[in-house]
Order: structure tokens, then C-alpha cells, then sequence
């Protein structure tokens, strides 16, 4: 039976655990080249074992590559990708390599790519630091581009499962959540296979507060990691699409982002991740509108399944049964998308899919409801009665989830 990604590239933020490393697997079954994503941080964004989180990924020399193009305001770039990274019509800084510490750049003095950031947030740029205590970060491979990798790092070992089974795929540690290091995932996946066929947005992480308890860094990050680590992938890839089809190879391009039920539906004690993951939504709608010209597809999943993420907010939903199917695996979820970010899934755009087990389901959004037109305008006391008549003749509505 034929693989339904054969010979396609495909990028897959968040894919050294749960639902990313099932999708990127999943990918390379059906014959994809996989780049994995994974800035190996912990459930709450911070480095494992606690302290400021170690970006791993970019680094090595710093290098000007043949054929690189600085575009307006722009730095050294990529190598061999010239042209189509967003910034002026080069690649302008975003996509740069070479550059100073805390410029955006993906190298800082010392040469480590290795960076912090505030609220350990893996942040590129500035002086390359140890891991928090000390020590060593292990062995480490590094990819042909330069882009280092810990060797036990989540990414590198999802890598080493699809080369294993026969797939092609490479490792990349960098933060999507900023401009450098969401261009140089793209050049990655360009200057590897040539090509970028499908974006898989999933990286996230949470910080779970009630509302009153939320301290604004912990909104910020959640945001940060979840929206902004979307919409920059989504940007440069954008891009690199929009390029490509302007001089005259039209991809069959594809994007899947992931949101949850949280955004569709809120989430109690999650008042940040519910506003990103609905932010995600707005985002998928605009970018599908505004990208259809260029051959480029976006779809957006709302899945639930078990991950680092859901497994001790949903304990015992999210268990392991003793027998029979095991519907939050995370393998579950997969199918769908890699069906949407094959050329199988043509003509299917600016829609939300929610996947748990075994079902699938269309999700509708918001849908006009009953209305009433005064034909001039309203005074304050007789808008309560108008409002209370429609709400009388409205359908139910959704519960937030926790309530």
C-alpha cells in the first residue's frame, strides 16, 4: 500500500514527547523526512530538575553560508537558502546564524548556542551558560548545519527511533517561541531535504493558576510558548511558501496547529492556556484566509489525549486501562494529522477537528443565534428585556471545563 507523505518534508515543533513524537513518528511511517522540534525543557517550560532552562540546539561556529541574502535591516544569513525569510526579501536577521548574543542571533560568545532566558525560558541570545548546577550537557551530535543537539536529548531520541525503522529525519533544539530560532527550524528543514512540505505546530508547556493566583510571568510564558511559538513557525514557513510560489513551484503546502478544548471550551485553573489555545484558532482562520494563495493549507486540532500535560491535571482519564483499546494514547490523534498534512487532504482548509480515541469531530465555532434589529438605536433600559428574550430562545451553553 502506498504511503500517503511519501517524499514529503515535514517540520514538527514539541516532537521529543507525547502527542509531537507520535505525530513525528507517525509522519515518517507514511514516508515522510522528519525534522523534530524539542527544546527539552520540563512540564512547566523550566529546565528538568528545576533552575533556568539550557536551550539546546543552536550553535557551533558562526558562519556565513554561499548565497545567503541580507535583506532591509538585515544580518548574515542561512546558507543555500537565500531569499524568502521574512524581513525585507532575505533573510534579515530572523533567519541569521551569525550574529551577537542577545541579538536574536543563535550564537552567543562561547560558541555553545546554549542560552537562557527570562523565567528560564530557553530564550536565544547572550553568553552561552552551563545547565543550573553545573556541570556538563553531555555528549552531543551535531546535525550538518551546525545545529547541536545533546544526544539524549528528546528530539535526538525520536530521531534515532525513525532512522531505526528506516526513516530519515534530524534533530533541532532551538526555540520556536523567537524569531531566530523559529527561521533557523525552517532553513533547517530546507537546507537538509531542499524543501518544506508541512508545519506541525505543537510545542507548549503549562503553568496552571486560578486566575487571582496568576502571577503575570506565568501568563506571559504560557502565551509565549503556546501562541507566539506558533505564529513564528507559521510566519517563516509562510514565507518560505510564498517565495516559492511566487517563482512559479506552487507547494502543496500544509499546516496543523494544535489547539484544545480548553480554547474551544475554557478550562478552569487554565486561564492562560485556555486564552493562547484560543488564540491559536483566530490564528489558524486568518492564516488559512490569508495563505490560500500561495497553495498553503491550515487546519487546527483540539485533541485529547494523554501527555506530560494533561496526565496530572486528568489523572484518572488520562489512565492506562488494564485491557481493551487504550483511547488517550496519544497515537491516536495522529492519524488525522498526518491525513491533513498530506496532499490526501486538498480542499480542506480554515477548519478545527477534534480528536479524542477513536471519534473525530467537526468543530462549527461560533454561529450567529437568535437576533433582533430595532431598526434605531437602543436605550439602556430596554436592551436587559431584548437580551433576556434572546438568551430565553438561545441554545444551551458549553460548560467550562472544571466548572
Amino acid at each position: 500500500m502506498s504511503r500517503i507523505c511519501e517524499g514529503r518534508v515535514v517540520v514538527v515543533t514539541g516532537g521529543g514527547r507525547g502527542l509531537g513524537r507520535a505525530h513525528a513518528l507517525a509522519f515518517a511511517r507514511e514516508g515522510a523526512k522528519v525534522v523534530v522540534n524539542d527544546l527539552g525543557v520540563g512540564l512547566d517550560g523550566l529546565a528538568s530538575g528545576g533552575g533556568s532552562a539550557r536551550q539546546v540546539g543552536e550553535g557551533g561556529p558562526a558562519r556565513q553560508g554561499a548565497g545567503a541574502v541580507g535583506g532591509s535591516g538585515g544580518q548574515t544569513g542561512v546558507g543555500g537558502a537565500a531569499g524568502w525569510a521574512a524581513g525585507g526579501g532575505g533573510l534579515a536577521g530572523q533567519g541569521a546564524v551569525h550574529g551577537r548574543g542577545g541579538q536574536g542571533a543563535l550564537e552567543g560568545p562561547g560558541g555553545q548556542g546554549a542560552a537562557e532566558g527570562p523565567g528560564g525560558q530557553g530564550d536565544v541570545g547572550g553568553p552561552a551558560r552551563r545547565p543550573a548546577g553545573g556541570g556538563s550537557a553531555g555528549p552531543v551530535a551535531a546535525d550538518s548545519a551546525g545545529r547541536q543537539v545533546v544526544a539524549d536529548h528528546p528530539a535526538q531520541q525520536v530521531v534515532e527511533e525513525i532512522r531505526a525503522a528506516g526513516g530519515e529525519a534530524i534533530a533541532h533544539g532551538g526555540d520556536v517561541a523567537t524569531s531566530a530560532g523559529a527561521a533557523s527550524l525552517v532553513a533547517a528543514a530546507v537546507e537538509t531535504y531542499g524543501r518544506l512540505d508541512t508545519l506541525v505546530n505543537n510545542a507548549g508547556f503549562l503553568r496552571d493558576r486560578m486566575l487571582v493566583n496568576l502571577d503575570e510571568d506565568d501568563w506571559d510564558a504560557v502565551v509565549r510558548v503556546h501562541l507566539k511559538g506558533h505564529f513564528l513557525p507559521l510566519k517563516h514557513a509562510a514565507a518560505y511558501w510564498r517565495a516559492e510560489a511566487k517563482a512559479g513551484r506552487r507547494p502543496d503546502a500544509r499546516v496543523v496547529n494544535t489547539s484544545s478544548g480548553a480554547g474551544l471550551s475554557g478550562s478552569l485553573g487554565q486561564v492562560n492556556y485556555s486564552a493562547a489555545k484560543a488564540g491559536i484558532l483566530a490564528l489558524t482562520l486568518v492564516a488559512a484566509a490569508e495563505l490560500g494563495r500561495y497553495g498553503v493549507q491550515v487546519n487546527a486540532i483540539a485533541p485529547a489525549a494523554r501527555t506530560r500535560m494533561t496526565e496530572r491535571a486528568f489523572a484518572e482519564t488520562m489512565a492506562v486501562p488494564d485491557a481493551g483499546f487504550d483511547a488517550m494514547a496519544p497515537e491516536n490523534v495522529s492519524p488525522l494529522v498526518v491525513w491533513l498534512g498530506s496532499v490526501g487532504s486538498e480542499g480542506v482548509t480554515g477548519r478545527v477537528f477534534e480528536a479524542e480515541g477513536g471519534r473525530i469531530t467537526v468543530m462549527e465555532g461560533w454561529r450567529a443565534g437568535p437576533s433582533v434589529d430595532k431598526g434605531a438605536r437602543w436605550v439602556p433600559g430596554e436592551v436587559g428585556e431584548a437580551a433576556l428574550k434572546l438568551l430565553g430562545e438561545a441554545g444551551v451553553q458549553g460548560v467550562v471545563y472544571g466548572a
